[in-house]
């Protein structure tokens, strides 16, 4: 009697432990997916191109321009000294990520003077959504589209709301162009890196340790 209570108990063990194991593999599987958001596009005082992945947010933020969901682009400005200092230390032309950007812009369609890009420098996903944020109110505007990866959306959605609340209105748009597929995010290294940066970015972000910026 106490051998067959041993063994029903070790049975149930065994199939709760198949339970959990079986929904931490589903749940690790799909979190590229759970990470990518993507808001219905509104008219907006403006799209944003967010720092990184050059061209590819770019190119979406055009196509997103052309379908006139907003008069201008505004393009953000990362803080890159030390690099800029590596390359002119040999000798070497540095062109900083919103020049190549602009040109992406203009050649995807949209014209030079619906580009802004706005001065401060900015070092981390924060910095970058409280001066875009600023530069919002300045102009009078209520919404904004911001262009970005797609694993990188939950994560700037959630730094938004922290940071600045729903007024100014954000919309979280990912662009398509980019080679990465989240959806099967253990076949590549770098969407695996880049998973891990945003899942545990948002984990930070959700406690309320949001990135410092680095001391000039």
């Amino acid at each position: 009697m106490a051998n067959r209570r041993a063994a029903r108990r070790g049975l149930i063990l065994a199939v709760i432990l198949l339970l959990l194991a079986g929904t931490t593999f589903w749940a690790v599987r799909n979190l590229g997916r759970w990470l990518v958001v993507s808001d219905p596009l509104q008219p907006a005082r403006a799209i944003v191109v967010l720092s990184g992945e050059s061209p590819y947010r770019a190119m979406e933020a055009a196509e997103v321009y052309k379908k006139g969901f907003a008069p201008e682009v505004w393009l953000t400005r990362a803080y890159e000294r030390a690099v800029r200092q590596a390359f002119e230390n040999l000798g070497i032309h540095y062109v900083p990520e919103e020049d190549y950007n602009v040109q992406v812009l203009e050649r995807r369609g949209v014209p030079g003077k619906a580009i802004r890009v706005l001065s401060p420098l900015i070092r981390n996903t924060a910095e970058e959504e409280l001066v875009i944020a600023k530069e919002l109110r300045e102009v009078g505007g209520d919404r904004v589209i911001l262009v970005t990866s797609g694993l990188h959306t939950r994560r700037s959605r959630a730094i938004w709301h922290i940071l600045i609340g729903d007024h100014p209105e954000v919309i979280l748009h990912y662009s398509p162009f980019e080679p990465s597929n989240p959806a099967q995010w253990w076949h590549s290294t770098s969407d695996a890196d880049d998973l891990g940066h945003e899942f545990f970015g948002l984990i930070n972000a959700r406690l309320g340790f949001l990135a410092k910026p680095r001391e000039q």
